[in-house]
């Protein structure tokens, strides 16, 4: 089991840490990933505007309601549930590090940015990001 536990022991609190990070996982994370945009390129001539936007779109959709889960939860804490990091922090970090590429604004999400600065800090998480790792161009 990894430690810190990527889930809480309550089963009511795995299920809400599950639809944290499946909110990411299965809403916003496929539809803006190579394999999706690229053929938004090449079989419908989307421009790097038409790509940005549509990105844009799919993120504004998951992260709305996520922010109200987030924000309206007595459950989150530093992170998404609590005040350790677990498998839904695992998700938002990664996906507002995959936004940068299309210049998302966060700004209107106050609890994701926050936590993702949280996560930010953490030496296993700045270590995990794309430019630290041996293939980053």
């Amino acid at each position: 089991m990894p430690e810190p536990p990527l889930l809480p022991r309550a089963p009511a609190d795995r299920a809400r840490v599950r639809a944290l990070a499946y909110a990411i996982a299965c809403e916003v994370h496929p539809v803006d990933n190579l394999c999706v945009l690229d053929p938004l390129r090449s079989a419908f001539g989307a421009d790097d505007e038409a790509v940005t936007a549509w990105v844009r779109h799919w993120v504004a959709q998951t992260f709305a309601p996520l922010e109200c889960m987030l924000a309206n939860d007595r459950r989150t804490g530093r992170f998404c549930h609590g005040d350790t990091p677990g498998l839904a922090d695992l998700c938002v970090y990664a996906q507002v590090l995959n936004n940068r590429r299309f210049g998302v604004d966060i700004s209107p999400y106050p609890t994701i940015a926050r936590i993702f600065d949280a996560c930010a800090a953490l030496p296993p998480f700045a270590q995990a990001a794309p430019k630290c790792q041996p293939d980053a161009e």
